[in-house]
């Protein structure tokens, strides 16, 4: 049995040899889904259910990725399919609606009063983390055929957080938790500051062994539609500061705490891209409609050769009003409004944020890979940065001015297999036009309140 799978595990590394690898780094993913079952990468060293670790990587059984929320090989956990309950469900319907232009004043009256109820919030939070990782898996495995999906579970599905003296902070990032008591004198001394570069590093290290994983498992590229935005590490620092002072920072106190956190976690961010630097890293831009040059967002903010950072737009004839953006720290846009995907359990749902934009340009760079697979990550970056479509309303907007084209991304990447690279991107804009059709097709658009629009999920929880 073990020769026969270890035949079967050669066969599927020869067959998969040209298809691009996309790391999901998320909230878990259901490959049991039917739309994913044969998306899923696998292992093909790793016996499955044997407790045993075939490719001494440090992870045994790893067979479609490894779940570092709980540091086993569980990508998904379905006991958490209670929270797909129909309050939910209408919750998001409502939501498409509302940036459809559709929405009744019986819609608004319901979601209003879904928003003030402590429990629905706590439910669909947790819906949310369940099903996030599989819906953004989806939108990334169908705009690439031969793309291979790696889970990588950052995201717990629930924090549940430790009871404790009101005096104390907890705060967790991925697997670890550190607990700060606001009445240690050593905390004064040292002031929040240091508190949060320690914070920032431990992201670091998190971020750096997913890294190391992800080189391992020869990933091209990797997804995350993950952060943590200004405003929670606002939150954060006012917590950390009413602790340990009892009261509230001024507001010169919490930007100087914020942007010295940022500082310090926009540089330690580096260690993800660094742990793999053969792999393009796309990253969502963040949901509060900010501007990351001014308010940054990490680790989308992160500086490297091998990152995208991606905002969200309405189709082809917006930018979304919940979406960040940046001409300094956001290159391109992408759909994310009402993008209908997998969730778990073969179910589907349509969502809306920056978290469905970035897989949109991650399984493009898959496709790209798929069409030349001698490209390494700065040939599918520039292809993909390089054959937009400008916007006059993406100028100034995000670095490229312009909404990711699939077609002429593919087309670029099966030309270059002929010709050179900056050749092949030209010829490319000669044989895929530009879509113009619904460039003034700005009255469907329609404002939509922040809070019909999910954070992106982050790995930063504090009690």
């Amino acid at each position: 049995m073990k020769s026969q799978f270890m035949a079967l595990g050669l066969l599927l590394t020869i067959n998969a040899a040209t298809a691009a690898n996309i790391a999901i780094v998320d909230s878990g993913n259901d490959f049991e889904h039917k739309d994913l079952k044969a998306k899923a990468w696998i292992n093909p060293i790793e016996i499955p259910d044997n407790d045993r670790d075939e490719d001494k990587n440090g992870y045994p059984d790893d067979i479609n990725g490894w779940n570092f929320a709980e540091a086993n090989n569980k990508l998904i956990d379905y006991s958490y399919a209670w929270s797909d309950t129909p309050d939910v469900r209408r919750f998001f319907e409502i939501q498409l609606k509302s940036f459809l232009g559709t929405l009744t004043q019986e819609d608004r009256d319901w979601a209003n009063g879904k928003l003030k109820e402590e429990k629905f919030i706590k439910d669909i939070t947790v819906f949310g983390n369940y099903m996030h990782g599989t819906h953004v898996t989806g939108i990334a495995a169908r705009m690439s055929n031969e793309a291979k999906m790696i889970g990588a579970k950052l995201i717990p599905t629930e924090v549940k957080l430790p009871g404790q003296k009101s005096a104390d902070i907890t705060i967790t990032t991925g697997k670890s938790k550190t607990v700060i008591n606001s009445s240690d004198k050593g905390v004064k001394d040292v002031l929040i500051e240091q508190a949060l570069k320690a914070l920032a590093k431990q992201q670091a290290v998190v971020y750096s062994e997913i890294g190391t994983y992800l080189k391992g498992a020869k990933a091209d590229v990797m997804n995350g539609s993950f952060g943590t935005s200004y405003a929670a590490i606002s939150g954060v620092i006012t917590q950390l500061y009413k602790g340990i002072f009892k009261k509230d920072p001024t507001a010169e106190e919490l930007k100087k705490y914020t942007d010295a956190y940022f500082v310090a976690a926009v540089k330690e961010s580096e260690a993800f891209l660094k742990a793999s630097p053969a792999t393009l890293f796309i990253f969502a831009a963040g949901n509060d409609g900010s501007n990351n040059d001014v308010y940054p967002t990490t680790p989308t903010n992160v500086v490297g050769e091998n990152k995208i950072s991606v905002a969200a737009t309405l189709g082809d004839q917006a930018l979304a009003n919940f979406s960040n953006y940046g001409v300094k720290n956001v290159e391109v846009a992408a759909p994310g409004v009402g993008i209908i995907s997998t969730s778990p359990g073969n179910a589907y749902i349509p969502v809306s944020g920056t978290s469905q934009a970035a897989p949109y340009v991650a399984g493009v760079a898959g496709a790209v890979k798929d069409a030349n697979p001698k490209l390494d990550f700065r040939g599918i970056k520039k292809i993909i940065l390089e054959t937009v479509d400008v916007k006059e309303w993406l100028k100034g907007k995000v670095t490229t001015s312009g909404l990711v084209n699939p077609a002429r991304a593919t087309r670029a990447a099966e030309l270059s297999r002929t010709m050179d690279l900056a050749r092949a991107i030209a010829q490319s804009k000669v044989d895929v036009l530009p879509k113009t059709a619904n460039d003034k097709a700005m009255k469907t658009y329609f404002q939509v309140p922040a809070s019909m629009v999910m954070p992106l999920p982050s790995m930063i929880v504090v009690k």
